[in-house]
């Protein structure tokens, strides 16, 4: 067996130290170790080009290698100062909107163009949607209990009671939130100091990683912008349970933000992984109700703690917005014919549709038969007919459902970030529809899909770009496929 060659730039857990030069797809910036014998790449997440970092290595081959960053030494001179407390959750905050625009259309299309193998892709560009709010646009946050903490002057670890967010790259330590991220709601985040201090008073423990062992593990809020009201979910271990009292932490909570209160939930999660909801835990609700409402273009949602919805609902509606323009370009596809709606998750694009269409009958997909269950429940909220939904993996249905092949005009598709699965997506190409609508949270997986796609007699016919996520390197693609 031929011996590996070993790479002459880097060695795996290296630390170095590296100008970023350029940016790349996924917010991974570029930084190149120059030498005798040639230049390197290197690629480091969350970075900006200007920034001098100190990054570990931790993938190598003989062409590039991919680092872990661990501080960012110098800023880069577009940088702006900001009045929100840095988090992993919002890399680039510190640089102005209008960059952050430029580097995700810059590198998506790039993409597509490497990828996807659409060299005309800059002709088929739409437009560039921008988030309405740029700051405090989520409305769901999760923020962890620690007893490890991180000393921001001396940039190391500490015994600490902490609430707030992991440090980038470190699973076991927390970092307090003292202020405002700039993400969430700014009242809210405000207090959650105040609510750090109540339980740190209570003597019980935060939730320690590498001991695997504590009380306090999450405290998980999630906000209605129709209604302001805030939902909150504590999530601790059963072991020390009695101590605790949580009918007066929720009289606490009402104390901080009064008639905002919808409702206070307790999970139980005795399981050592590291997530809010455990698969053997329980959840209870304990003060007021176990949902809140949320409206997108008219149409009312009702959200659980556990229901998946978009994070930025102002940004949500020009995003359907975008993929209702695309699917009634030519209604004559849409009027009076089948469109399906797969991965439909709690089936909001489908009501959309079938609220401006005139008899159009949407069949909506989603494995996930909770998602199911409230698509249901918020189309009759809605009073909006002519839906049909399934709770079943989107392959499986199709090979259950060959009755659909050949009498579908319009099909949406709206995945998760791993993409369809090729088998799945020739089923979906197998039904002969005229049109697809193809919306991805992860343009790298749609861009591969592209190919397969183009292969079956596919073309794009135009796409945006919707931010979604502004401060992060996450882009929303719409892409309007046309059989040839």
């Amino acid at each position: 067996m031929p011996r590996r060659e070993r790479n002459k730039f880097v060695k795996r857990n290296q630390i170095l130290e590296l100008k970023i030069e350029d940016y790349a797809f996924g917010g991974k910036g570029i930084a190149r170790i120059h030498s005798d014998e040639g230049s390197f790449v290197i690629f480091v997440p969350n970075t900006l080009p200007g920034q001098l970092v100190k990054a570990q290595i931790k993938k190598s081959s003989k062409k590039y290698a991919e680092a872990k960053l661990i501080d960012v030494l110098q800023a880069s001179e577009n940088e702006i100062e900001v009045p929100f407390q840095d988090i992993p959750g919002a890399p680039y905050i510190q640089l102005p909107i209008h960059l952050q625009h430029q580097y995700k259309k810059e590198s998506t299309l790039s993409l597509f163009k490497r990828i996807g193998k659409v060299a005309d892709i800059e002709d088929l560009f739409d437009e560039f949607i921008t988030s309405p709010n740029v700051f405090h646009y989520r409305n769901k946050m999760e923020y962890g209990f620690s007893a490890i903490g991180y000393d921001r002057v001396v940039k190391r670890d500490k015994d600490e009671f902490t609430l707030g967010f992991k440090r980038r790259g470190v699973w076991w330590m927390g970092d307090n939130l003292e202020k405002d991220s700039g993400l969430f709601d700014k009242h809210f985040e405000d207090h959650l100091k105040n609510i750090r201090k109540y339980c740190l008073e209570t003597g019980l423990a935060p939730w320690h990683g590498p001991k695997k062992e504590g009380f306090f593990r999450y405290f998980v809020v999630r906000k209605s912008f129709k209604t302001n009201e805030l939902l909150f979910n504590l999530v601790t271990t059963s072991y020390d349970l009695p101590q605790f009292d949580l009918d007066k932490f929720a009289e606490f909570l009402v104390t901080l933000f009064g008639n905002r209160v919808a409702g206070l939930l307790h999970t139980i999660n005795d399981e050592v992984g590291d997530r809010t909801i455990a698969t053997s835990g329980s959840i209870n609700l304990i003060y007021g109700k176990d949902k809140i409402v949320e409206e997108l273009l008219g149409l009312n949602f009702e959200i659980s703690m556990k229901s998946f919805f978009q994070t930025n609902p102002k940004s949500a509606e020009k995003l359907y917005s975008k993929v209702i323009d695309y699917v009634l370009e030519d209604k004559t596809k849409v009027d009076h014919t089948v469109v399906m709606d797969l991965f439909c998750g709690t089936g909001t694009i489908g009501q959309i549709v079938a609220s401006k269409s005139d008899n159009a009958k949407i069949i909506g997909v989603d494995i996930v038969t909770s998602a199911i269950e409230d698509a249901k429940k918020n189309a009759r909220r809605n009073k909006i007919e002519g839906l049909r939904f399934y709770a079943a993996d989107v392959g499986k249905f199709l090979n259950q459902h060959p009755e659909y092949q050949n009498k579908i005009k319009t099909i949406i598709l709206d995945p998760a970030r791993a993409g369809i699965a090729p088998k799945t997506l020739q089923k979906i190409i197998n039904l002969n529809a005229d049109r697809m609508v193809y919306v991805s949270c992860n343009p790298a997986t749609q861009a591969r899909d592209t190919e397969l796609l183009r292969e079956a007699g596919y073309q794009i016919k135009k796409m945006s770009l919707v931010d979604q996520f502004p401060h992060t390197s996450h882009i929303e693609t719409v892409v309007l496929f046309e059989k040839s």
